[in-house]
């Protein structure tokens, strides 16, 4: 079974976002609380649907749980524009957007605290969930509203559409 590389590098940033060192994936998800940058974008289309991947059953958090659409960490080095790209490129195979900062917020849970750099688009063209992925589609408002709180969705995800679902829509 496939399962995430607990050796890749993050790196460690106070809550400015400013490096102050480098940590392994395991050690940032083991309960250290160690804060590591990742990215966030959400991809609506011209119809006001908001498009969530599923997370595979492979993975260490909330597998099975829908998501924001691309949800990557910021690799050691990388800037947060780049690692945008990159995750939205890997993930949902989509290169030529424009991406709108939307916020940057704090997030804790029991296992890991992160610095989240969100990001929203609105696309019409194909997309084409990577294998990372147990695939995507594009849910209406009133599906998201109903699934909210129901274990369907992750507590991160319902989190964040609840700081932004106004500067979304």
């Amino acid at each position: 079974m496939k399962k995430d590389n607990n050796t890749e590098i993050f790196p460690i940033v106070d809550e400015k976002g400013n490096t102050i060192g480098s940590a392994t994936r395991g050690e940032c998800h083991n309960g250290s609380k160690l804060l590591h940058p990742v990215v966030h974008l959400h991809l609506l289309d011209s119809k006001g649907r908001l498009y969530l991947q599923q997370r595979p059953l492979w993975k260490e958090i909330q597998p099975g749980k829908w998501d924001t659409a691309v949800g990557g960490h910021i690799d050691y080095g990388e800037d947060v524009y780049a690692a945008l790209l990159r995750e939205t490129r890997e993930e949902i195979g989509i290169e030529d957007f424009t991406p709108r900062f939307i916020l940057e917020y704090l997030f804790e849970s029991q296992r890991e605290r992160e610095l989240v750099y969100v990001y929203s688009t609105i696309y019409d063209g194909e997309v084409m969930p990577s294998d990372e992925l147990d695939g995507g589609r594009f849910w209406s408002l009133e599906e998201i509203d109903s699934a909210i709180g129901q274990g369907i969705l992750t507590p991160n995800f319902e989190l964040e559409f609840g700081k932004i679902r106004s500067l979304l829509f």
